[in-house]
């Protein structure tokens, strides 16, 4: 077995784990792929035919998305901010600081960065949702792994049958005849209100986030987000990311295990969100996707950290851990672009790109990001919201400049 790769890129301080950045860095890619499409269409995830992209490519290209992007990389992520709380656990009992007052700043930091976020760029801003589950996983702080393990099944769990409960309950109540026109409507809205001004740009996220999008966030997203918290907790608290290379049974058992069902539920999940599969579909293909998401993103994780082990993809690690190790910013920088060339901001070209073309534009974005990423950091200790949020958290002024030592 090779020696896990390193970025010649950007050295890491020794209390960073290299693999854990690009894994980062591999779960910001997908949620781009995803994102790209709320910025890009009106139509997107509404089970409803775009009109002007209706063709059997773009249907295929989104059903590719649904089936292997859509809810998988959130929760990816997710369970890397619940790892990185235990980071910070240590890092705070290293020096002295009591942990609880520097996450709490942390959380607000998060708070101001996502409420901006999502009024000013993208209404389905996740930092939002993220600082407030965070009090929640704060007050986990000291639950034993395997109860942790435990209850985030059981939220993933009940949370799902809600939705397939939900599922059961549309087929006797069939969405009403008019939907489809009414949506029709309000897509036609929402594309006047994008190409126009910033102003109208801002005021459509604005409708959007109390409408619709705070409610899909909180009650749609969020058990599952706090589950992969808590997951992420449990699995820093034992340390497996320190060296998951110890017992690669275990990742490959992990990545069998979670793939077939994943894969399964998901492609339900995407076939129902097709139009020929009617409205009646897509609740119970949405209960069928949340409830093995998360088994299909842990099998991403366990394949990608395997893979870093190869000699054919082990040079994959050093390329992104630059752009994980700074994922807030990079983030935060897809959304400015992406609001630049599809709403009132610049371009203003929604509604009028393809989905195989949205899907290119993402990939440019992110290829464009990682050798930003790692030029910033030969130059920067940390990504600039990065710096930001670690001084709001440390109360202290951290280098900006790169040292010789780090």
């Amino acid at each position: 077995m090779s020696a896990a790769p390193q970025s010649h890129a950007a050295p890491q301080p020794a209390s960073r784990l290299a693999h854990v950045d690009a894994l980062r860095g591999f779960a910001l890619f997908g949620i781009l792929i995803v994102n790209i499409g709320v910025f890009s269409s009106p139509f997107y995830g509404a089970g409803i035919t775009d009109p002007a992209y209706s063709s059997p490519l773009d249907l295929a290209v989104r059903w590719v998305i649904a089936w292997l992007f859509e809810t998988k990389f959130y929760l990816l992520f997710s369970f890397l901010f619940g790892y990185s709380f235990t980071l910070q656990m240590s890092a705070a009992e290293r020096s002295q600081a009591a942990f609880a007052p520097r996450f709490l700043r942390r959380l607000a930091g998060l708070a101001m960065l996502g409420a901006a976020h999502a009024v000013l760029f993208y209404q389905g801003d996740i930092l939002l949702t993220y600082s407030l589950l965070g009090l929640g996983l704060l007050l986990c702080r000291g639950m034993a792994p395997q109860r942790a393990l435990r209850v985030a099944l059981w939220l993933i769990v009940v949370a799902a049958s809600v939705w397939a409960i939900l599922g059961f309950l549309s087929f006797l109540d069939p969405v009403p005849a008019g939907y489809q026109a009414l949506y029709k409507a309000e897509a036609l809205a929402s594309i006047e209100a994008y190409r126009g001004t910033i102003g109208t740009t801002i005021a459509q996220h604005i409708k959007e986030l109390t409408e619709s999008v705070w409610f899909m966030v909180l009650f749609v997203q969020g058990p599952f987000v706090f589950a992969m918290f808590l997951v992420g907790y449990a699995l820093g608290r034992r340390e497996a990311l320190a060296d998951p290379w110890r017992q690669p049974r275990a990742l490959g058992l992990l990545c069998a295990f979670g793939l077939l069902p994943g894969l399964a539920g998901s492609a339900l999940y995407a076939t129902s969100a097709l139009p020929f599969a009617g409205a009646a579909w897509e609740l119970p293909g949405l209960a069928a996707d949340l409830l093995t998401a998360p088994l299909l993103s842990m099998s991403y994780a366990a394949a990608f950290l395997l893979a870093l082990r190869t000699r054919a993809l082990g040079f994959v690690g050093a390329w992104l851990a630059p752009a994980g190790r700074m994922a807030l910013t990079n983030y935060l920088m897809q959304s400015v672009v992406c609001a630049f060339l599809f709403t009132g901001w610049g371009l203003r070209l929604f509604a009028s790109v393809s989905p195989l073309a949205a899907t290119g534009i993402a990939v440019a974005i992110f290829a464009t990001q990682l050798p930003l990423s790692a030029w910033w950091l030969r130059r920067h200790a940390y990504g600039p919201v990065e710096w930001f949020l670690r001084a709001l958290t440390i109360g202290a002024l951290p280098p900006w400049r790169r040292t010789r030592a780090q």
